[in-house]
């Protein structure tokens, strides 16, 4: 792995406050009992895994590969309609932490478990997010927390089990905020790469303790790491997320797009 680049802002456009979003809301949700894993690697190592127009954003010297399991609760499209049943599942993703051209912090998700087989085959359909159908449960007695996690399809194998203590309220270090604070995504669609803005209030940190781990989520998304993570676990009760219409990687709205922003809705749906 490079070393520490001395001198380099490594929260340069990065900021614990999202910034508003234009236009209309594409859905919105709830997080909640999220927990943050993650694991120090080298940029080069997983820059392949990356869309096209982005690349491993880094902080000093260093990319991460997350490792979140959480409750999504009255999942919906648009604001405020939630989706009775299908809307409310569990989810882990394996993410990565991107930034184009423009400056745009995101995430790169590598693979995301869902236990509702019909809500997670229509985003890897529709949106193309890599989601698979597992079969996941969770248990919570006190501070500590279970969460069990078998993939059942496709390539089913893949698993989890992981049991975490929770701790006190923290405030998060520079390095925390650079890995939570992540307004939107970047994926891929139709050979293009799109970059999809969201919003929340700032994270609810607490401290959380791994006491056992086991899984091959990671390496089978292709990323290499061994052992516990090397970084502070973290949990939050949860946010409510909105996002907003994706856009093209590279595509930069007109003055007139600024100031009425149902146009540029218009246009980068249509795109």
């Amino acid at each position: 792995m490079s070393g520490p680049q001395v001198g380099v802002n490594a929260m340069a456009g990065i900021n614990r406050i999202a910034p508003q979003l234009s236009g209309p809301a594409l859905f919105d949700q709830d997080w909640l009992s999220v927990f943050f894993l993650h694991w120090a690697v080298d940029p080069v190592d997983v820059a392949s895994l990356f869309p096209r127009g982005t690349r491993p954003d880094e902080f000093n010297g260093a990319t991460y590969v997350g490792l979140v399991p959480f409750r999504m609760v009255r999942a919906g499209v648009g604001r405020g309609l939630p989706t009775p049943y299908l809307g409310t599942f569990l989810e882990c993703n394996v993410r990565l932490y991107s930034v184009d051209d423009q400056g745009r912090h995101g995430v790169v998700f590598l693979s995301l478990e869902a236990s509702r087989w019909v809500t997670g085959m229509s985003a890897r359909w529709g949106y193309r997010l890599p989601y698979t159908w597992a079969r996941m449960h969770v248990r919570q007695r006190g501070a500590r927390w279970r969460w069990l996690s078998q993939r059942r399809y496709p390539r089913g194998g893949d698993s989890m089990e992981l049991s975490l203590d929770v701790g006190d309220p923290i405030e998060p270090t520079d390095l925390e905020v650079f890995y939570t604070a992540r307004w939107g995504l970047h994926s891929t669609l139709a050979g293009r790469t799109l970059w999809t803005p969201n919003e929340h209030q700032p994270w609810s940190l607490r401290s959380a303790h791994v006491v056992s781990l086991e899984e091959d989520l990671i390496s089978r998304a292709g990323v290499d790491v061994r052992g516990g993570p090397t970084e502070r676990v973290l949990y939050s009760p949860g946010v409510h997320t909105t996002f907003g219409r994706p856009v093209p990687v590279g595509y930069v709205p007109t003055s007139q797009e600024v100031r009425m922003p149902h146009i540029a809705a218009r246009r980068t749906v249509g795109r």
